[in-house]
């Protein structure tokens, strides 16, 4: 299958597994043409030595990776599980572009393609408001950004969206074509044991990610995870399986509400929000170009 997508993926790998499962998703999908990945938020050079490992280990050696901001906007410390990169050996025998930052490679590399790049962004939304700061033409020129992040059914700040928010509400103050999926509609999702077997038989990116799926949950106490991430890259693969529909979007940068974000009815608006998935089909898919990502890289 011809790709269909040429997708640059934003990200604060390497906490919440979700992001790293987002990641293989996009390995696994023929649909994609991954140009390049961004990290965001905290360490962001370890976090981009762990995409550049989990690249290898999906047979992708010549992916382009490029450190973000570290600081939000906001300028709050970023917050931090502690465990991440343990689970990796010798990440030092990684590199990733250093030459580049990740707002140049963002806003050069869909200058050169208007109109054809997605930016998928599932962390916090610094290095995309920066991109907009920097480049009056990119969020004219990104065909569409698919955003995870928010809360539509009541007024309550989800973590990206609080971990910067002056960046969330920059970004959709712009006018960039925006697809979110929030909070409400994730958490009706589940990866579960039957899920993480599928996976960790999935050579060693599998092995990989059933550690890190474990991992997570040791940290959280509980025996599944919610493929947040995940969804936002099936947003834009499936649409029959995440219906959405078009409204206005405004999120509060500061105060007590900082982070919540409101809807407006505007059938007109370039931002859709997610308001439906079918499950289990969405989980079922998503699982599945996971474990197709692992059969193709090294056993």
């Amino acid at each position: 299958m011809a790709a269909t997508h040429q997708v640059i993926l934003d990200t604060d790998i390497g906490s919440d597994v979700d992001d790293a499962l987002a990641l293989a998703m996009i390995f696994g999908a023929p649909e994609i043409e991954l140009l390049g990945v961004t990290t965001v938020y905290g360490d962001v050079r370890l976090r981009a030595l762990v995409t550049r490992r989990l690249a290898r280990l999906a047979g992708r050696d010549g992916l382009a990776v490029v450190a973000g901001a570290e600081r939000p906007l906001t300028g709050a410390d970023a917050w931090w599980a502690g465990f991440e990169g343990r689970l990796y050996d010798d990440l030092g025998a990684e590199a990733y572009l250093e030459d580049v930052s990740a707002v140049e490679f963002l806003t050069g590399t869909v200058a050169e393609r208007p109109g054809e790049v997605d930016v998928v962004a599932i962390g916090p939304l610094t290095n995309i408001a920066e991109a907009i700061r920097a480049d009056a033409g990119f969020a004219r020129n990104v065909h569409r950004l698919y955003v995870m992040g928010g809360r539509f059914d009541r007024p309550e700040p989800e973590h990206n969206f609080r971990s910067d928010a002056v960046a969330a509400a920059e970004v959709f103050a712009s006018g960039i074509p925006v697809t979110v999926v929030g909070l409400e509609i994730t958490t009706q999702a589940r990866i579960g044991p039957d899920h993480l077997g599928e996976i960790a038989a999935a050579g060693a990116l599998g092995r990989q990610l059933e550690a890190e799926v474990r991992q997570w949950w040791n940290f959280t106490g509980e025996e599944s995870n919610v493929p947040h991430d995940p969804l936002a890259v099936l947003a834009m693969l499936r649409a029959d399986l995440l219906g959405s529909r078009p409204v206005g979007v405004s999120v509060d940068p500061d105060g007590e509400r900082a982070g919540v974000s409101t809807t407006t009815d505007d059938p007109r608006s370039a931002t859709r929000v997610v308001t439906s998935v079918v499950l289990p089909d969405a989980v079922d898919h998503l699982v599945k170009l996971i474990a197709t990502a692992g059969h193709c890289g090294p056993s």
